[in-house]
């Protein structure tokens, strides 16, 4: 029996998020089985493509289509709140997760708490549509009950826009499969030879995520000698533009789009490099460290959080002279990766699990609403 077994019994919990196609999907799936257990009935809300993505109807949890759109659309915005309010209609809890989510959950007053938890942080540019964002996170941080904050700048910022109750919450990555291939069948499906360097990025092509910078360091890698490749698996608005500089700019990278067996190009990797302007506790960096696969990342957000002391290579945001630098230096020096390796394993020994992240949930839950 665990320990969450039955704690939430007869409890009708309301799961809310906007259009995903990472992490934040990925987190709603993987909490929803131990709420089950705990007894909850759960139903999630949702976009269809989300669901279609993440398979919540698939597995057998309750699914209400609720098209929440990814910007401020007033008109599109009334219509999700409307069918927002159907699907929440009984829930005891609202548990909704990121911005867009959490202003219609706030906004759709259902009779329960809210609880909202804050996955990414505001990354618009000065202008009209960063102030309007501005003043929706902060009626969404000071409409919530609780504020769960995926990183530590995150609950450091919600305070700071008036939070009432605030709580770090990290968000643990879900396990990655076994590798179903060898490193070599791998590596021979990329066409990499097993000599060959092979650095691995994984994310989303979107501005966030940095690409630019990686593409810039890239171009230094085109003279070495020994094959040198990067993949990045992910897909996303910037895949035209990407491959366009690649193929103009003749670099040794290949835009493998989304994939499902990042466990086996982890294991076929040498290196894995997270180049974003900000994330929480991205879940690639966890499954890298997890992995034993060295990391060089940029120290934004919550990645020293995760990478820090000795972890892994944090290196600042934009700046492809860094990353070259840093992955120069690891892939010359087997001591140092090796040093690498053990201490993100250690690291990773210490982070929550996805029970730990159930067990938290489900405690928070009882408390706001009663044991009874």
């Amino acid at each position: 029996m665990t320990p969450t077994e039955g704690l939430l019994a007869g409890r009708r919990i309301g799961q809310v998020l906007a259009t995903s196609t990472g992490g934040v999907g990925t987190h709603v799936r993987a909490i929803l089985p131990g709420l089950r257990a705990a007894g909850a009935t759960v139903r999630v809300c949702g976009p269809p493509d989300t669901d279609e993505l993440f398979g919540f109807r698939a597995a057998g949890f309750r699914f209400q289509a609720v098209r929440i759109p990814s910007g401020l659309r007033p008109a599109q915005d009334a219509r999700a709140l409307l069918s927002l309010r159907r699907g929440l209609r009984g829930a005891d809890l609202v548990h909704a997760h990121g911005l867009r989510a959490g202003l219609l959950s706030v906004l759709s007053r259902p009779a329960g708490p809210v609880v909202v938890t804050m996955h990414n942080a505001l990354l618009e540019p000065a202008g009209t549509k960063r102030r309007i964002s501005e003043v929706l996170e902060r009626i969404v941080v000071r409409g919530a009950d609780v504020v769960l904050a995926a990183s530590l700048d995150l609950a450091d910022h919600a305070r700071a826009l008036g939070g009432r109750d605030v709580r770090s919450a990290p968000v643990a990555a879900p396990a990655l499969p076994q590798a179903s291939r060898s490193r070599a069948q791998v590596r021979a499906g990329l066409g990499v030879p097993d000599s060959a360097p092979l650095l691995l990025a994984v994310g989303r092509l979107h501005p966030q995520k940095g690409y630019d910078t990686l593409l810039a360091a890239a171009r230094q890698w085109r003279a070495r000698s020994d094959g040198l490749l990067v993949v990045i698996a992910g897909d996303g608005p910037l895949h035209k533009e990407m491959s366009e500089r690649i193929d103009q700019e003749r670099l040794p990278v290949v835009l493998l789009g989304r994939r499902s067996d990042v466990a086996d190009l982890l294991a076929a990797s040498d290196l894995v490099v997270l180049t974003s302007r900000w994330e929480a506790r991205a879940l690639v960096a966890q499954e890298a460290l997890r992995a034993g696969r060295p990391l060089v990342a940029t120290a934004v957000g919550g990645i020293p959080e995760l990478a820090g002391h000795g972890a892994g290579i944090l290196i600042p945001a934009d700046d492809p002279a860094a990353l070259d630098a840093a992955v120069t230096g690891v892939l010359g020096d087997p001591a140092r990766t090796a040093a690498l390796i053990e201490a993100g394993l250690a690291a990773a020994a210490n982070w929550p699990t996805q029970d730990d992240t159930v067990a938290q949930l489900s405690a928070l839950y009882v408390e706001l609403l009663g044991s009874s």
